[in-house]
């Protein structure tokens, strides 16, 4: 190892051993006949002092130090002189003084300080998003959210589900938002699609017997960007078979009282409000109501339920899913879907907090007949929904469970839990609302040669001047 410590755990415990410690030089300070420098990885800072009475070779080093340089030092721990302690740090009352110093990279001028204060365009910051990642405020981020996954892990372990991986290039099945696609070379003219969530495939599982599932599964939407969208995010999927809505809830309010417990330490109260889509909209004029006001709640939650199954395309002049087609109706209302199903209600259901949705899911059609007379209401004839789905109504004639599941945007929450308005901050690399990564510049244009190899051919586009 080239380390025996980190920068952020050394204590006055430790006062007379010898160290070794590698990381970033924050800042260097020269007083005089000393050198002082604090040094920073991810774990926190320690002040290292340089006297030439104690190594001559390791001071005149450090006085070639600059902002960002990598370094490895080696030196006793001493306590710091009375009146020199930072109490606002771990390491506050102890310093590394100097014995050896190996520069094991030097750095350029940063473009922006690395202080934490620092005043950043995000343009700048995202371009050297590998610099933004040593600011602690970033850094916490991340942290915080690999957290938050460690405790969704164990819980849904100790619940009995497995954490099942589906397939990233899948078929295209246009519903909704608009696919990614990406082109076949041994199938020229074919194309796959990244999936838009693993809806489908996760139906599949409950069909294979597998009874609870979850992943932490990375999603894409070709879609207009906004502060809370991305083209690539990342959502909780959950599925489980023989179940209903009440099941749902109570695993998910479970969960969630775990995370806020152990990461924020705040004792969620539930069983959390339900509110139907009808009177959020008659009550609140939405719905995704912010209800922290009503409910004198660090976090307001509430299930919103009972939504349409349906809605009218003006434009196409057909109805479409309120949710996607795969959503089961109301019993009571299944009745009507043939000569009314603008009054068809969904056992669909969102979860929001202070506004902002952060899930959303349903009980599933797992019959088959059901699933092509919904698929028929949204202009999709048996044809068509062979084409799209026939593996999955293939798989409905099986012996299908009755299954249902929920997906919790994990960007959203964790940026709700940060106190951040915009999920690029618990991004690590995202893209800008145009869709573009300032880091690498994708998307980018391909070498003809690539092009030739899959097929393509590409119309050329004029700029306009």
């Amino acid at each position: 190892m080239l380390r025996t410590h980190t920068c952020g755990e050394l204590n006055r415990t430790d006062v007379g051993k010898t160290a070794i410690l590698c990381g970033w030089v924050k800042s260097r300070r020269d007083h005089g006949k000393i050198i002082f420098i604090d040094l920073r990885d991810r774990y926190g800072f320690t002040q290292v002092i340089f006297n030439p009475k104690v190594s001559e070779s390791a001071y005149k080093i450090a006085q070639t130090l600059g902002n960002e340089f990598v370094v490895r030092v080696k030196g006793k721990i001493n306590l710091r002189p009375p009146g020199t302690e930072n109490p606002k740090i771990n390491t506050g009352e102890i310093e590394l003084e100097a014995e050896d110093l190996e520069i094991l990279n030097p750095s350029e001028n940063p473009p922006f300080s690395i202080e934490e204060n620092s005043s950043i365009t995000e343009d700048l910051r995202l371009e050297y998003r590998y610099l933004d990642l040593r600011r602690y405020k970033v850094l916490n981020n991340f942290v915080l959210k690999h957290r938050i996954y460690q405790i969704i892990r164990s819980f849904l372990d100790k619940e009995g589900f497995l954490e099942f991986n589906t397939p990233l290039l899948t078929k295209s099945t246009p519903e909704g938002a608009r696919d990614f696609l990406v082109p076949s070379r041994l199938k020229k003219g074919s194309f796959y699609a990244l999936p838009q969530s693993p809806q489908l495939f996760k139906q599949i599982l409950m069909v294979s017997g597998i009874d609870r599932y979850y992943q932490i599964a990375p999603c894409f939407r070709d879609e207009d960007l906004r502060q809370d969208r991305q083209p690539e995010f990342t959502q909780l999927d959950i599925e489980m078979s023989f179940v209903e809505e009440s099941d749902i809830f109570d695993l998910c309010e479970r969960l969630l009282k775990e995370i806020f417990i152990q990461i924020k330490t705040t004792e969620l109260k539930t069983p959390f409000l339900r509110l139907s889509y009808k009177d959020a909209f008659k009550l609140y004029q939405t719905d995704k109501p912010d209800l922290r006001e009503n409910l004198k709640e660090e976090f307001s939650f509430v299930w919103i339920v009972d939504f349409p199954l349906f809605k009218y395309n003006e434009e196409e002049k057909r109805w479409e899913s309120e949710h996607h087609p795969f959503t089961a109706p109301k019993k009571e209302d299944i009745e009507l879907l043939d000569k009314s199903p603008q009054q068809v209600r969904a056992r669909s259901y969102d979860l929001v907090v202070n506004g902002v949705e952060i899930a959303s899911g349903s009980i599933r059609i797992h019959q088959e007949d059901l699933q092509r007379k919904i698929f028929n209401i949204i202009g999709l004839d048996r044809k068509e929904a062979n084409k799209r789905f026939g593996f999955l109504l293939e798989a409905f004639k099986f012996g299908a469970p009755p299954h249902g599941g929920i997906a919790f945007g994990l960007d959203r929450l964790v940026s709700l839990i940060c106190g951040e308005e915009s999920i690029r901050e618990v991004i690590g690399f995202p893209k800008t609302q145009r869709g573009i990564c300032p880091l690498t510049g994708a998307p980018s244009e391909v070498e003809d040669n690539q092009l030739k190899e899959l097929g393509i051919k590409l119309e050329k586009i004029r700029r306009k001047r």
